[in-house]
């Protein structure tokens, strides 16, 4: 082979390692153009959902103390009587529960007193307007606090405090709307994961870019310090958003989800809802706290936080334990069902007795409301949550932003093209 054949075939190569390299840079530009147009129209549609629900969840993080903070003496009790030390028995609570509930109303259970100045909270249906109600009765003297509209089938506009950002939360007030609202936010939800793991892509730095990627530019332009507060407040909260995003949906459409879980990992009877108590042979239905004393013999560890009713003639008494730290330091609470007739223990619902799939359920509660990881992980659900405005508004500026620079580019090409 002569010189000038080696020449011409070594340029060949050339020109079509070159060739090769170019159709990849195209090909990689034209994907992450395409990532980048997913990320946007799914952050500019759910995006502006996601201005409410985080806003929202961010107040309900702690929605006890607020609720308390907004009606004290509706919510809390007084230090307890002189020679009192310790809450009246359960039975009467029940009794002044019975009182005080309008002729045919529902009570769905009783919420126990989150601490020593707190109250039981009775949820219940007044058949007469449709309304949900609550209820306080002091612990100490059963007494009862007041005894307020919380859900008013008249409208939102006459809901409580937090019934009110519960609902915008949860259904965006879409319940006159569409009939299941929940599942709306459900998927706006799956969309957002979606968007989160784009935006993760096209983070994604090149080597010897990290430090860049993960830090603000000193002395930045206005539009570098938009792109950095977008990509920053995208990143340091993915890890969070994506929980709390998983844990909306698990909620939201929770048949799917425990479906999609049923693939890795049964559930059991507990976790699915389907114990049920025996027939009732002619006999009444017991009072709440046996079926609270027949739990803690079997189960004593804790602080009783609820007892859910039996809603059906075959339903059970939900008796929930929480702060149970011999299960779990992030995923404390136990609950147990029992007969509403004969007092049975019939089964368990905590993290020492379920499947993996019952586990797994567990913790999407506590993830979404950042309880798992007490304080430290309310915060990081209250901060994630107000940074869900500032990714979306950030996020329109930095298309404008584009859109502007395509423009000026386009004309400057036009410019030159004319002359």
């Amino acid at each position: 082979m002569t010189e000038q054949q080696i020449f011409s075939s070594s340029s060949s190569t050339g020109d079509a390692a070159s060739l090769a390299a170019a159709r990849r840079r195209e090909k990689l530009k034209a994907r992450r153009k395409l990532w980048l147009d997913i990320h946007f129209y799914i952050g500019l549609i759910a995006g502006a959902m996601l201005v409410l629900i985080g806003l929202t969840g961010s107040a309900l993080v702690f929605w006890k103390e607020i609720d308390e903070l907004v009606d004290p003496a509706m919510f809390t009790s007084r230090a307890p009587p002189e020679g009192v030390a310790a809450f009246a028995p359960l039975g009467r609570i029940r009794a002044a529960l019975e009182a005080a509930l309008p002729p045919g109303a529902k009570a769905g259970g009783v919420g126990a007193p989150r601490n020593e100045n707190g109250c039981y909270k009775i949820y219940y249906e007044d058949t007469t307007n449709g309304d949900t109600r609550r209820l306080c009765i002091d612990p100490y003297t059963a007494k009862v606090l007041g005894d307020r509209v919380y859900w008013s089938k008249s409208g939102p506009t006459q809901h409580s405090l937090m019934s009110f950002l519960f609902q915008l939360h949860w259904s965006l007030l879409l319940y006159d709307i569409v009939g299941d609202p929940g599942v709306v936010v459900g998927i706006a939800a799956l969309s957002l994961i979606v968007s989160v793991a784009t935006g993760i892509y096209l983070w994604w730095p090149s080597p010897g870019k990290w430090l860049a990627a993960v830090t603000l530019k000193r002395n930045a332009s206005g539009d570098r310090l938009n792109y950095d507060l977008h990509k920053l407040g995208g990143l340091y909260t993915a890890a969070v958003m994506l929980a709390v995003l998983i844990s909306g949906v698990a909620m939201n459409l929770t048949t799917q989800f425990q479906w999609v879980v049923e693939l890795f990992s049964p559930l059991s009877a507990a976790q699915r809802g389907e114990i049920v108590s025996g027939p009732a042979e002619g006999r009444p239905r017991i009072p709440f706290e046996q079926a609270v004393d027949g739990a803690a013999r079997r189960y004593p560890q804790g602080r009783l936080e609820n007892i859910a009713f039996p809603k059906e003639p075959n339903g059970v008494y939900e008796v929930c334990r929480k702060d149970i730290a011999e299960i779990s330091r992030f995923v404390g609470t136990r609950c147990v069902f029992v007969d509403q007739y004969s007092g049975e223990v019939l089964g368990v619902r905590d993290p020492v007795h379920g499947t993996a799939g019952d586990v797994f359920m567990q913790w999407q509660w506590p993830l979404h409301s950042g309880q798992a990881f007490g304080w430290t992980g309310r915060i990081l659900v209250f901060v994630t949550g107000l940074v869900g405005p500032l990714l979306f508004v950030t996020g329109v500026i930095r298309w404008l932003q584009k859109r502007r620079a395509r423009r000026i580019h386009q004309s400057r090409a036009a410019t030159r093209a004319g002359a």
